[in-house]
């Protein structure tokens, strides 16, 4: 009989206004990797934080067992003396450090009160080869990938002695192949080692890979522990599970009104790295999207894909850019951030928490931030207004939230992410360029958030879609180009592509590289 190495038995926490978790129960047997899934706000994050100290004992009630006797934690450290140690979705690297320093932050290889450098570097190094990293441990986080950086934090993990590891969202950024190697990873060190893993996700195509055990959280409850090597296990019966109802497709269907119009022309558009000016990081680059259509583009990571749309609009990244910008046929030149949104551009950016949202401010506030001159009379903010258009924001799109005075740090990341695309919208564009827009989002908000991008196209409007999962852009988009180390190496429509052509068309482009 499997041992059982964590139970948390009857946990509710509160949060001001609301019950984030409401008699959760979830036991984990040693040696496995145990899947928590569950809509955004169902309360993963937050059992996870009560786990591991970030929410203090005293803070919420139940009780937590780790190896049959209580824990309870009033902090991180109390955690890892355990040997559970939790890694966040959003990465806690010091980007001018070095992998060595980061590894044994907080956790310093010290002898008589000095940092010992020469053993900091050395067993570095050695956790560095178990998690299947080769660099060398004094190179800066901030030059290396972050997937790479996803690697350091496991690694980290294991300098401290790590029994439970608690992975939050850890492939979020990470493109298919890097995202593999991760779930390999944890395979091996489950084989290997014997390490249990709790991973949160909402890739459902992963979690089937790799865990042992599911859970299924809905609104704060449990709702069932499901053994994944059962037949009766299916991709279905978990997304009823999370949502609580069938879901019979994916992706919503839309009325194709494509025009012959062209909303946005790039042409021969070329720009160097913001800080090494000798770098190219788009290299002319010509794309077309006409309205009312959604255009596709993917590549892997480092593609130049982000750098590109940053760049267009209104020169947000990256130096020297070159090459022309067409919007309704008439070249414009895009200077600013606000020239941009002038021109009715808008961008969904793909790191919604650091250049999104304003997470300290409310939701209301978030919303009306790219167009306040919508929102005032005469020099004023017309305060009415302005709460009458969140408040329209809150309801169209689905936020789950009691008011628009709520702060958006204390939303999960799907009703965040709704703010986000409700800001853009509210700014009136024409073209929407959607940076990952799901990244991070359950499977029921994604369903919602498609739904409004075919919404908008079907208004007449026009989305650049980037994202790192390939099925969603096979099933959103009506044309895809795919990005190769800052060009453009592919065109397909929608009917003609599939994931082995694209795939097949970067492979022969990395060929074709090597023998150069």
């Amino acid at each position: 009989m499997a041992k059982k190495i964590l139970e948390m038995r009857s946990i509710t926490k509160e949060f001001p206004g609301v019950k984030a978790l409401n008699n959760v129960n979830i036991t984990v047997n040693e040696g496995e990797i145990h899947a928590l899934v569950g809509e955004n706000g169902a309360g993963k994050t937050t059992l996870m934080n009560v786990l591991s100290g970030v929410h203090p004992y005293g803070s919420y009630s139940g009780e937590v067992l780790f190896d049959g006797q209580p824990c309870r934690h009033l902090g991180i450290k109390d955690s890892e003396r355990h040997g559970i140690v939790i890694i966040h979705q959003e990465l806690a690297m010091v980007p001018y450090l070095s992998i060595g320093e980061n590894m044994f932050l907080g956790n310093e290889q010290q002898k008589g009160g000095r940092i010992n450098w020469h053993q900091t570097y050395q067993k570095a190094e050695e956790y560095m080869r178990i998690v299947g990293l080769s660099e060398d441990p004094r190179t800066l986080v901030k030059d290396i990938s972050v997937s790479k950086q996803q690697l350091i934090e496991i690694a980290k993990a294991l300098a401290k002695n790590v029994r439970l590891l608690i992975l939050d969202e850890p492939t979020s950024s990470l493109n298919e192949t890097d995202s593999r190697n991760v779930l390999d990873l944890l395979l091996r060190l489950q084989r290997e080692q014997g390490v249990t893993s709790i991973i949160i996700s909402h890739k459902l195509d992963e979690i089937a890979y790799c865990a042992d055990q599911i859970t299924i959280l809905r609104d704060g409850s449990t709702v069932e522990t499901l053994d994944n090597k059962s037949s009766e296990v299916s991709e279905a019966r978990i997304v009823k599970g999370m949502v609580g109802r069938e879901m019979t497709e994916r992706y919503p269907s839309r009325s194709r009104m494509i025009q012959d119009d062209i909303a946005l022309e790039v042409k021969d558009f070329t720009v160097y790295h913001e800080l090494f000016s000798e770098r190219k990081v788009v290299d002319n680059v010509s794309f077309k999207l006409h309205k009312g259509e959604v255009v596709g583009i993917y590549g892997l990571i480092g593609a130049g894909r982000t750098e590109l749309a940053m760049s267009i609009f209104g020169q947000a990244y990256g130096s020297k850019a070159a090459g022309t910008v067409s919007i309704d046929g008439e070249v414009v030149k895009l200077d600013s951030v606000p020239e941009a949104i002038r021109a009715k551009l808008a961008y969904v950016s793909e790191d919604r928490k650091g250049s999104g949202l304003i997470l300290s401010n409310s939701i209301l506030h978030n919303i009306t931030l790219p167009r306040m001159d919508f929102v005032a009379k005469k020099g004023r903010i017309d305060k009415d207004l302005e709460r009458k258009t969140a408040e329209y924001y809150r309801e169209s799109l689905g936020i789950k939230t009691p008011t628009v005075e709520q702060q958006v740090e204390n939303l999960s990341g799907g009703n965040q992410q709704k703010v986000l695309l409700g800001k853009w919208i509210f700014s009136q564009p024409d073209v929407l360029i959607l940076d990952e827009p799901t990244r991070g989002v359950d499977v029921g908000a994604k369903y919602e958030i498609y739904q409004i991008i075919n919404d908008l196209v079907e208004e007449g409007k026009s989305a650049l879609l980037i994202s790192s999962e390939l099925t969603e852009i096979l099933g959103m988009c009506d044309r895809i180009y795919v990005m190769y180390k800052g060009k453009i190496i592919g065109e397909f429509p929608a009917q003609e592509a599939t994931q082995e052509i694209i795939m097949n068309c970067i492979m022969q482009e990395s060929k074709g590289e090597i023998g150069a």
